[in-house]
């Protein structure tokens, strides 16, 4: 694609794209695809003047580069084409904001004084209507307060104040609605954005091909701990299938032939083939807008408190208006007081302010699942990490293979990968890209394999039974013998790697070596963990006791536990929390979906199992445990926020309340004060906790 370059500083460009306007479609697909690459940090597309600007953290001819090799009708780009454009429905919002603004003031300079108190009373019907229905419910709800103070404003022949009254809410409910959506949306987006690998059964075998690729009437392979990528029907096998996504309910489904299956759903048990029967449309886009309004709803304590108290206030703010009126019989301090209530500010500021830290916490790959869990981030003193994968490095590699049978090393690394490559965890992907790095192609030469969690992997090769796992597993719980001709060769094997065994018909074949290094930003994540105010700072792997007490020890954490099941480590964070300690857990594996459910805020690694980031309420990218720093950050913040929220709306509604009652200030001016502050207060909520630096 041909570009212009019209405006250029250091790392950012703005250019012209050859053509004259972009739709909205073609707008943000550019910007998800753009947003996507990890060489630019800000995209901003202009879709009225095709214009876009970037900046960068590459060299200038490789940015360049990317937007000259763009196009959209490459397969990459039709890949992350959004299913819903952002870019239209704030256009729509935006023109209709501006067209009940010329309308408003409009109608001032055109209409004559009397059609416009007909238009008003008309108006005032649809929140008259409103007002009934909350008193219909038994409810004295804002809707009914907002009822009352424009009929009270009618009827004392204060058109202008009812005018501004109706036109403020109009405008703050656009807002509202506005903002709820497309924040709902960007983020459903993002999370839809994914392309992902999928095992499709052919006539010789199953095959790992691109989802893009699939096709109705395909049958695909879903494995133990995967997420169900297309909606289709079971047409062989049994598991055992987490609907959480879709239903809300934490229980497994068991599911079998015949049984229908959905996409984003995960197997947590068995292994199924499925029938696909969609593959594209708005099906995956519009669950995952589900799970986020659904995870609206996991308010933390202090948005609960603050919109329970903003319905009790209510009846409080009637009162007042009545005593005012008892006492001084002045119509038009009593109107006063109904023009300002505290409910509107506080249901539109608090959950504003949630899900704007959603949607932050999103620019910064952190995916969470509802205000709560922030809330519990804020307020945790104790952290949990597993080890493999999430302290350690997140592709650990494959150092070297030691033979103890009459195989070559090649071989048995290609019958190794051919088991593990069905698996999500981090060490299976090692074996499977160390056999690729050496060009060693590993068809299907085995029989189901089948998944044992925090063990191991059990199938068939050539009849013979393979197993490949944990020491624990292949030797005390499957028997497996050392040939006396290779036991030094065993005991002398090196003890700064881990080992991965792999085992034929009870005989042990080869010892997988496997460097796991620490992450580099280990260290500096757990002191500033506890700087954050983390009490206890802990470590639980299933590995041995050598390595879990170096690893802690580089990391400098003090409280570590070796050699643990999973069952351990949801057991330590029940009798952790049965203590009054507020509890995170952070994890990557299939072995680590107990405790993510277990503690009070599970966090997954983005690259880790399926089922991990499904059960888990935060997903943070594989990058840099950096990510939790900031998470904490933000979590914080937001608390800092809602509290903030939470004084302001009452200290300033509380003295137009004593300045109305006071007759120092008009039913006009309350209420303009009023619902003008509750628009900034809800557009303030909407900034970044966090400024860009």
């Amino acid at each position: 694609m041909k570009i212009q370059i019209k405006h250029e500083i250091r790392n950012r460009l703005r250019v012209h794209l050859p053509m004259k306007r972009l739709s909205f479609t073609e707008a943000d697909t550019l910007d998800d695809y753009l947003q996507s690459l990890p060489e630019i940090r800000q995209v901003t597309v202009y879709e009225r003047t095709a214009d876009v600007v970037i900046v960068y953290d590459c060299d200038r001819a490789k940015a360049i580069g990317i937007l000259t090799e763009f196009s959209f009708k490459s397969v990459e780009v039709r890949e992350k084409n959004p299913e819903r454009s952002g870019k239209e429905l704030s256009a729509v919002y935006r023109d209709r904001i501006i067209t009940d603004i010329m309308i408003h003031y409009g109608k001032r300079l055109i209409l004559p004084f009397y059609v416009r108190r007909i238009w008003e009373r008309i108006k005032a019907v649809k929140y008259i209507l409103r007002g009934l229905k909350s008193l219909r419910e038994g409810q004295i709800r804002v809707e009914l307060l907002d009822a009352v103070a424009i009929t009270a404003a009618i009827i004392t022949g204060d058109y202008k104040t009812a005018s501004s009254v109706m036109f403020l809410l109009k405008i703050g409910d656009t807002l509202e609605e506005w903002t709820h959506k497309r924040t709902v949306d960007d983020l459903a987006r993002r999370m839809s954005l994914n392309v992902d690998k999928v095992w499709l059964v052919t006539d010789t075998g199953e095959v790992q091909t691109d989802s893009s690729k699939i096709s109705c009437g395909d049958k695909v392979v879903v494995q133990m701990g995967n997420m169900i990528p297309f909606d289709g029907e079971v047409c062989d096998g049994e598991a055992m299938v987490n609907q959480a996504s879709m239903t809300g309910e934490s229980a497994a489904v068991r599911k079998c032939h015949g049984a229908a299956v959905f996409a984003g759903t995960v197997v947590e048990e068995g292994q199924i083939t499925i029938c696909v029967t969609q593959t594209e449309g708005r099906g995956r886009f519009d669950k995952i807008v589900k799970m986020i309004e659904e995870s609206e709803k996991l308010k933390s304590s202090l948005e609960s408190k603050a919109e329970r108290l903003a319905d009790r206030l209510v009846p409080y703010t009637f009162l007042a208006s009545g005593l005012t009126y008892l006492f001084s019989r002045n119509v038009t301090k009593a109107v006063s007081v109904l023009m300002v209530d505290y409910s509107c500010a506080l249901k539109m500021a608090m959950p504003l302010s949630v899900l704007s830290a959603i949607r932050e916490a999103a620019d910064y790959g952190i995916t969470v699942k509802g205000g709560r869990f922030l809330e519990a981030v804020a307020e945790a003193d104790t952290i949990v990490f597993d080890k493999t994968g999430t302290l350690t490095k997140a592709a650990p590699t494959v150092k070297q293979v030691v033979s103890f049978c009459d195989e070559t090393e090649d071989e048995l690394l290609r019958q190794a990968a051919c088991l593990e490559e069905h698996f999500p965890h981090s060490v299976a992907r090692a074996v499977v890209d160390a056999a690729q790095e050496k060009g060693l192609m590993h068809d299907e030469m085995h029989t189901r394999a089948e998944y044992i969690v925090a063990h191991g992997i059990a199938s068939f090769i050539d009849d013979k039974k393979a197993v490949i796992g944990s020491y624990h597993f292949v030797f005390e719980d499957e028997g497996v013998t050392i040939e006396p001709e290779y036991q030094k060769r065993f005991d002398e094997l090196p003890a700064s790697c881990s080992h991965l065994y792999f085992a034929k018909d009870g005989k042990l074949c080869a010892v997988i070596l496997i460097e796991d290094p620490m992450r580099r930003e280990s260290a500096e994540v757990v002191e500033k963990l506890k700087g954050q105010g983390f009490k206890h700072i802990v470590m639980m792997t299933g590995d041995s006791e050598r390595t879990a007490k170096a690893i802690a020890a580089s990391a400098g954490i003090n409280e570590y536990y070796a050699e643990v099941l999973p069952e351990d480590k949801a057991g330590y964070i029940e009798r952790a929390k049965s203590e009054g300690r507020r509890v995170i857990m952070v994890g990557d594996g299939i072995n680590d979906s107990p405790a993510l459910s277990a503690a009070d805020a599970g966090i997954a690694i983005s690259e880790g199992a399926e089922i991990a980031r499904q059960i888990a309420d935060i997903t943070i990218s594989g990058g840099n445990l950096e990510s939790i720093v900031l998470l904490r950050e933000l979590s914080v913040l937001l608390m800092n926020r809602i509290k903030f929220n939470y004084r302001t709306i009452v200290s300033f509604n509380t003295a137009l309340i004593v300045l109305g009652i006071a007759g120092l200030m008009p039913p006009a001016t309350s209420a303009m004060l009023h619902n003008g502050s509750t628009v900034a207060l809800g557009l303030k909520s909407l900034t970044d906790l966090k400024p860009v630096v």
